[in-house]
């Protein structure tokens, strides 16, 4: 079996002749199958482009008369470019992309062939919603969906298909998508963020939520992953003993790229140029087989729409090159998890990251400004966070090989430390002109130079301020970045309108100085978003102790962490911000648990199945081997065959042992899912299957990894952890 699998391999590597046009480089092709702003100034009336921007940037209806003319001409282009049909492109609560292909063509009454792609198609379709996740906000007879244009994420072809980015939304009109919250956070951090901007300028009209995207992810080759059920049908192994050499002599990172990754990597950046997704940077990462992507930080709704899209294309380019991707957050015991950290920041329609120091101190207060307000929200809605990047697969990575903790804390570097804690000095109430150029001059005036040495990164923090950016590194390598970008767009909304509020009535009532006003605000607000400052480590067991005393949460699995997803103080949150109804907050949660106890559920069955139908039959083969092979010593020995024999008879029992252990626990765990599965409610079925159901995976394990090592390694009919891990 070994030699075969070996086979396999070269017979990959001879097969892998895939070549990448030098070009791919050349600006000339990026963005060339997007209709972006370029294109429609180009092709648009004028009156077409300025709707469509005015859409963009103010939320204005576009008309039907309009929408015909951006139609039509969006049209004409992608036929040009050799579409030759359109989908809507919409990212529904299964966790992956979806769309449905119409062609151009129609046929009139008369039997005339004619080309249709007008208004009415661009702005909205109705796809059956019956078989997507609605979480009870639908009824049977209610199946209809409606998928709507979202003009600020540009159209794009990818294949010979014009994709056209959209919200999808239930008959009654409820989210049933991840982009429509996304759109309202984003709308609301940004009416929010520019009114406190304005305090330092005037000018400051729109201010736009940013995303950066880390996607970590391994590959393996396709040959061998075809030889592990459980890689196919649950994207992670559910056992397999680890590899004598793994990553622990780090000499993986930061490496040479494989000369087949390469390959596929530069396949995958030209696919991406032409898509208009700014990749920027490629590496390997720390456990081998696992590499990074990463592009240049755009607009928080577009980078989402390309980080799913960027998944979309690995996939497909990664069956080019004889590659299986995996995205899931811990496909391999042993090593590195793969994570997706979120870069967050705030950037003004004039260009000015607001959490960027400047040059003077008012920049800087302004820096300031932001600054505490962004921990003080993650403060107050710690458990939120949390919940926002809750999964299954990302239980499995949280807390060890560099992925952060359960626990959210936010790192911030010693230096800012310190400059926060001279804040908190500041006089209660006015401050004397003395106070003030001292304040300005020798603490916010400096903070310019302290950041140019604040470039520790602590790897355990789960929300680490980098510079000119916070990173949300909870974030697993196979979710949408919505969630957590909603979540945390909205949060920081909700503070800077308290913040104001609290400003606006010192000014008014109090008579103070908008500066002392500021000051006075930010130093209760360091005060109280103090506990959630972490700078240590956050694997270790004093951080869980500390962490309890400050009263911060420790949800380790996601039925935890999702509970506070409908807790009243969620509810009233999301509602007031205008982000999701009471409706739209319990039918996510019911998908969210489903999906958890689904995932759950799918990789018992397959690890029973792998355990009973390919492990226990080789290793009583091996057995029947070993016996035949005692017979034989008997024959010739006689009474005097147990001392030759002892170390077979020995094998013998052992894998006579692991057998039994591996039975006995598939049966109590089939039980236990046999429960689960009669639950109703879905929070006590995630927590059944969570408790009952998913400890008997490691007991398995354990006895299977063990016959791993006893079993003659020809006949073992898995792909090894060190055959998958090391790419030739």
């Amino acid at each position: 079996m070994a030699s075969l699998r070996f086979s396999a391999i070269q017979e990959t590597l001879n097969r892998q002749a895939i070549s990448v046009d030098d070009t791919m480089f050349r600006s000339e092709i990026f963005a060339k199958n997007v209709f972006d702003h370029k294109t429609m100034r180009k092709l648009l009336t004028k009156d077409s482009y300025e709707s469509i921007a005015n859409a963009i940037l103010k939320g204005t209806k576009i008309s039907r008369t309009i929408a015909d003319q951006i139609a039509a001409s969006m049209r004409d282009w992608a036929i040009k470019q050799g579409a030759t049909h359109y989908t809507h492109w919409f990212q529904p609560l299964t966790g992956a992309t979806a769309e449905k292909h119409d062609a151009f063509f129609d046929i009139t009454k008369d039997g005339v062939v004619v080309e249709k792609f007008g208004g009415d198609q661009l702005v909205q379709q109705e796809p059956d919603a019956s078989s997507f996740p609605h979480g009870g906000i639908r009824n049977t007879f209610e199946a209809r969906g409606y998928t709507a244009w979202d003009p600020s994420s540009p159209a794009f072809i990818y294949g010979t298909t014009l994709c056209i980015p959209t919200v999808f939304v239930s008959y009654t009109g409820e989210a049933l998508d991840y982009k429509t919250p996304l759109l309202r956070a984003l709308n609301v951090v940004d009416h929010a963020a520019t009114e406190v901007a304005r305090y330092f300028d005037k000018n400051v009209k729109h201010v736009n939520a940013t995303l950066g995207w880390e996607q970590e992810f391994f590959l393996i080759d396709s040959a061998l992953a075809e030889s592990r059920p459980d890689i196919v049908l649950a994207g992670r192994t559910l056992l397999g003993h680890a590899s004598a050499k793994g990553q622990q002599l780090g000499d993986h990172y930061f490496g040479t790229i494989p000369s087949r990754v390469l390959g596929f990597m530069r396949d995958l950046e030209q696919e991406c140029l032409l898509l208009g997704i700014p990749i920027k940077t490629r590496h390997n990462e720390v456990a081998p087989n696992q590499f990074e992507i990463a592009p240049i930080y755009e607009e928080a709704n577009l980078a989402v729409d390309h980080n799913s899209l960027v998944m979309d294309i690995m996939e497909k380019v990664s069956h080019r090159h004889f590659f299986k991707v995996l995205f899931h957050e811990k496909p391999f015991e042993d090593v590195n998890g793969s994570g997706k950290h979120n870069n967050w920041s705030l950037l003004t329609n004039k260009g000015v990251n607001l959490l960027s120091p400047g040059k003077t101190p008012m920049s800087n207060l302004q820096f300031l400004t932001f600054f505490v307000n962004t921990i003080k929200a993650v403060c107050e809605y710690e458990e939120l966070v949390r919940a926002s990047f809750a999964s299954a697969s990302n239980d499995h990575r949280l807390g060890a090989n560099e992925a952060p903790p359960t626990i959210i804390s936010v790192f911030i570097g010693s230096q800012l430390t310190a400059v926060l804690d001279e804040l908190e000095k500041v006089t209660d109430g006015k401050l004397s002109p003395k106070e003030k150029t001292d304040l300005k001059l020798n603490v916010v005036g400096k903070i310019p130079e302290i950041l140019l040495d604040n470039t520790d990164q602590n790897r355990t923090s789960p929300f680490a301020f980098t510079g000119n950016k916070f990173e949300l590194r909870g974030v697993g390598a196979s979710a949408n970045c919505a969630s957590p970008m909603t979540v945390l767009n909205t949060i920081v909304a909700k503070q800077l309108r308290d913040f104001k509020k609290g400003v606006d009535v010192l000014i008014d009532k109090e008579g103070m100085k908008k500066d002392d006003a500021i000051f006075n605000i930010l130093r209760e607000y360091i005060k109280e978003s103090k506990k959630i400052r972490f700078e240590g480590d956050g694997y270790g067991t004093e951080w869980e102790k500390e962490a309890k005393k400050r009263k911060l949460s420790n949800h380790k699995t996601t039925p935890e962490a999702l509970a506070i997803n409908i807790n009243q103080s969620t509810v009233k949150l999301l509602e007031e911000m205008g982000v999701m109804n009471a409706t739209e907050i319990k039918a996510r949660y019911e998908i969210e648990l489903g999906a958890y106890s689904k995932r759950i559920q799918i990789e018992g069955r397959v690890l029973g199945d792998i355990a009973r139908n390919h492990v226990i039959p080789t290793a009583i083969r091996y057995q029947n081997i070993l016996i035949e092979n005692v017979q034989g010593l008997k024959d010739i020995y006689e009474e005097e065959y147990r001392k030759p024999a002892r170390e077979q008879l020995k094998l013998i029992e052992q894998i006579a042992t692991h057998i039994e252990k591996i039975n006995e626990n598939i049966d109590v765990m089939i039980e236990s899912r046999k429960f689960a599965n009669k639950v109703s409610d879905a929070a006590k079925k995630a927590t059944m299957y969570c408790d009952e159901v998913q400890p008997y995976f490691e007991v398995i394990r354990y006895h299977c990894d063990k016959l791993e090592m006893l079993v003659d390694n020809e006949l073992w009919p898995l792909s090894k952890y060190r055959e998958l891990l090391f790419i030739r």
